[in-house]
């Protein structure tokens, strides 16, 4: 078999992987288990909030109308004639001259429309009772939250596609969804080809490098939320290879390889996409690291191919396998969210393609900086330690200087760019 590589440029591949991406079934599940899952259809009010005119301080309702004198050193004292709260309960109607205590969230009394806070109200004591001494007018609806102020009744809450996080799952429980449909996880299946691969739990031999590509995946995966599955190491038999990949394809919905790929003697991938019949999609990309990514259809499944070098692995997995996950979830913002900021090394290295160097972004005076977080060599996982980013450079420079604005990819800002542009 003669491979035949020719390098697509990277959207054209994201635009090949997102034809072959299909959103997967959904899923009814409790909304206390519904931290970072993708909702799947648009949830609506079912009430306004507030669903009763309330007061949003401790204070006094009172009547406005009652404090028009108030003001240029001249005060006027309201009498407290109740308490609205957890224990006491006053129903009367407040008359002009006359105040009802008022905890935060509770109704507003009938013939009050607004509310001094506390701190604003002196209790002094006069004769007949209790007053309160208010030193300035107080006008009508201040203080005062209104029927749907917050939210009006039927209103969009979220739409599909969300990904739940602790504040939209307070507002769904405040209108009592207790169970909520979302799409269900995908199910990613990781395998590791290479004769050189020894498990960790072998002692290292010479010639040999531990399997650090599968673990590596295995928590890109969980960072998207998915299920994956280990299905351990192809070894340097092509039908055990076959194997082992037709047996995956019936367990999972994507497969991800690392190693295997390029165009060595012992390397099988290409060999066992043509003997499964892949409709391959790609196989180069113009790109560094990771030029060798390669994407299958196989039984209407994706099967990626990504390097065996860690750092090229890494990035293949965040630029690719991400968005096919994303997109599979139905996300609204499938890819990596990305921004410019303020090159803190000299980068000198000419980048005949798109260049993506790990990057360790940080934050100094309101400005985003970024610089390489390691040796920008595909083979070297130092540079994985501490990244958090990639640094993107265009196809055709020829280095940057500190002080250079760059685009970054943010890899942990979970918001994500609904366009990879």
């Amino acid at each position: 078999m003669v491979l035949v590589r020719k390098p697509i440029p990277i959207e054209e591949a994201i635009q090949k992987l997102a034809a072959e991406s299909k959103q997967l079934s959904t899923e009814t599940i409790y909304l206390e288990d519904s931290f970072g899952r993708v909702l799947a259809n648009d949830l609506y009010a079912s009430h306004p909030i507030p669903s009763y005119t309330r007061s949003p301080y401790d204070g006094y309702a009172i009547p406005s109308i009652s404090t028009s004198k108030a003001g240029k050193g001249h005060s006027v004292f309201l009498k407290i004639v109740g308490t609205v709260g957890m224990e006491n309960e006053w129903r009367g109607t407040i008359k002009e001259g006359q105040a009802v205590k008022v905890m935060t969230g509770s109704p507003l009394p009938n013939g009050a429309d607004s509310v001094i806070m506390t701190e604003l109200a002196k209790v002094v004591e006069r004769p007949g009772g209790k007053y309160i001494e208010i030193r300035r007018p107080v006008s009508k609806g201040e203080n005062v939250s209104q029927i749907g102020e917050d939210i009006k009744e039927n209103q969009l809450l979220v739409k599909k596609g969300t990904v739940l996080n602790p504040g939209i799952i307070a507002s769904l429980a405040t209108f009592g969804y207790k169970n909520i449909s979302v799409t269900r996880k995908p199910k990613i299946g990781i395998i590791a080809a290479g004769n050189n691969l020894s498990n960790l739990e072998e002692p290292l031999q010479f010639g040999k490098v531990r399997n650090s590509n599968t673990y590596m995946l295995i928590a890109q995966c969980k960072r998207c939320r998915t299920d994956s599955y280990n299905f351990g190491q192809i070894g340097n038999q092509l039908n055990n290879g076959i194997d082992k990949i037709r047996s995956a394809l019936n367990e999972t919905d994507v497969i991800i390889t690392t190693g295997g790929i390029s165009v060595g003697d012992d390397d099988d991938m290409p060999k066992i996409y043509e003997e499964l019949g892949a409709k391959v999609l790609f196989n180069k990309i113009a790109m560094r690291p990771g030029s060798i990514t390669s994407a299958a259809v196989i039984q209407n499944k994706l099967l990626i191919g990504l390097s065996g070098n860690p750092a090229a692995c890494y990035v293949g997995f965040e630029l690719f396998a991400r968005s096919v996950i994303k997109m599979m979830l139905g996300q609204l913002k499938p890819f990596i969210k990305r921004t410019q900021a303020i090159l803190h090394k000299d980068f000198p290295k000419p980048s005949p393609v798109t260049r993506f160097v790990r990057g360790k972004v940080s934050f100094c005076d309101g400005k985003i900086y970024v610089e390489p977080s390691g040796k920008d060599k595909s083979n070297m996982v130092s540079s994985l330690l501490e990244s958090n980013s990639f640094i993107v450079l265009p196809a055709g420079t020829k280095g940057y200087s500190a002080g250079s604005l760059v685009d970054v990819l943010l890899l942990e800002d979970e918001d994500g760019n609904e366009q990879w542009l």
